[in-house]
Parts: C-alpha cells; sequence; structure tokens
C-alpha cells in the first residue's frame, strides 16, 4: 500500500438537528404560489424541495418536490406538475438558482394556460409554507487522511452525511460537497473529489450513498 498523504488540516466532521417551522403563509392559486415562491425565505424553498429526502432517508429515488404534487394533486395541473417534477435538483448550486427555475417554470406555464389562474385549492388543501431551521453540531470526529475517512465514515450518523452532502453544497452555496472539497484541497486528489462530486445523491439511499464513497475510497488507499 502507497504511503498515505497527511493533511494538514483535518476533516472536520458535523451533524445537524433539523426542525420545520410553520411560516403562516399559504397560497391557493397559482398566482398566489408563484408570488410566494418569490418572496419566502431560501429555508422554505429547500425545506419544499428537500422535505421527503430528509423525513425519508432510507428510501428512493429521486424524491419528488412539494410544488409538483400540489399542482398535480391538489389544483389538477398535471403538464405543470411533470415539469416541476422533472427539475434535475443536483444542477443548481445555490438555492436562489433553483428558486429561480421553479419561478420560470411556472411562470411559462401561467403565460400559456390562462384558465389555471382561475383554479383554487378547497378550503384546508392550501400550499402552506414551511420553513426548515437546522442547527450544525461539532462531532468529536477528524481524519487526517483516507484510511481515517472511510473509518470514520462507517460510524458517523446519516444526519452527519446528509449535511457534507446536500446541505453544504446548496444552503451554504459551497462549489461542491464537504467531502470532495477536503480530498482535492487538503489532499490534493483531484480524481477521487471528482468521483465522489460526480455521484447523484438524489438518486441513492444515504446509507448507499455512504457504501459507495466508503468503496471508492478504499479502492483508492489500495
Amino acid at each position: 500500500m502507497p504511503e498515505l498523504i497527511k493533511a494538514k488540516e483535518p476533516f472536520k466532521f458535523s451533524t445537524r438537528l433539523h426542525l420545520s417551522e410553520l411560516t403562516g403563509l399559504r397560497a391557493s392559486t397559482l398566482g398566489q404560489l408563484l408570488a410566494l415562491v418569490k418572496e419566502v425565505s431560501g429555508s422554505c424553498i429547500y425545506h419544499h424541495t428537500h422535505r421527503f429526502l430528509q423525513q425519508h432517508q432510507y428510501l428512493s429515488p429521486e424524491p419528488p418536490n412539494d410544488f409538483a404534487y400540489w399542482v398535480t394533486d391538489i389544483l389538477g395541473e398535471d403538464e405543470l406538475g411533470e415539469k416541476l417534477a422533472s427539475i434535475d435538483t443536483i444542477q443548481y448550486q445555490t438555492i436562489r438558482s433553483l428558486r429561480e427555475k421553479i419561478i420560470q417554470t411556472i411562470e411559462e406555464y401561467l403565460k400559456d394556460n390562462a384558465p389555471a389562474k382561475l383554479r383554487f385549492a378547497h378550503p384546508g388543501e392550501e400550499f402552506y409554507f414551511i420553513k426548515s431551521v437546522s442547527f450544525i453540531l461539532p462531532t468529536n470526529y477528524v481524519a487526517y487522511d483516507l484510511k481515517e475517512f472511510a473509518e470514520v465514515l462507517k460510524k458517523i450518523t446519516i444526519d452527519s452525511i446528509y449535511f457534507h452532502i446536500f446541505e453544504a453544497r446548496l444552503r451554504l452555496e459551497k462549489p461542491t460537497n464537504d467531502f470532495s472539497f477536503w480530498i482535492e484541497s487538503a489532499l490534493g486528489d483531484k480524481k477521487l473529489a471528482n468521483s465522489i462530486s460526480s455521484f447523484d445523491p438524489y438518486t441513492s439511499t444515504l446509507e448507499d450513498l455512504r457504501k459507495k464513497i466508503i468503496r471508492i475510497i478504499e479502492k483508492r488507499i489500495t
């Protein structure tokens, strides 16, 4: 086995606690939904595009977003629902750009489908905006090289994996996930970093994602 590179700065693993908080905002029509999507905080957009993933962390494939579900099942706008569901979340590096894509999709649909403006949700079926509140906490785990990194990956919770793969990239607007960033910047292994960042995390369970990352790292060090 080749000698492993030791990083001057270790990877410090964090984890998260999550709360969902009602905002008091709700929409009964597509027009109202569009107006509020433009105004609500990024934590709302994050919640409604990642809620399923956060609550059902062992399930796959790619989860639907709440906007797609509501316009399809409540308003009966199947075409728009399909367009919203087809938005590939992984292509967007910030919540801001994801929000803009959702806005663009709804605006273009309303422009070509005037009757959609007149459809109202029944009382009790309005779209209620909820925001995601996260508390990021340090763990006792650190890693200086790839072997230590792989060993810690076997022990940490899926909440920790979720934070470093999803939340750090989107909500903190980092260029890539935390794992790939550290492997390239601290260890100089761009090839391995790119291999990990090329995974589509939305099509795997978090446990499967953990196994994939461990497997590719262990293959690299042997």
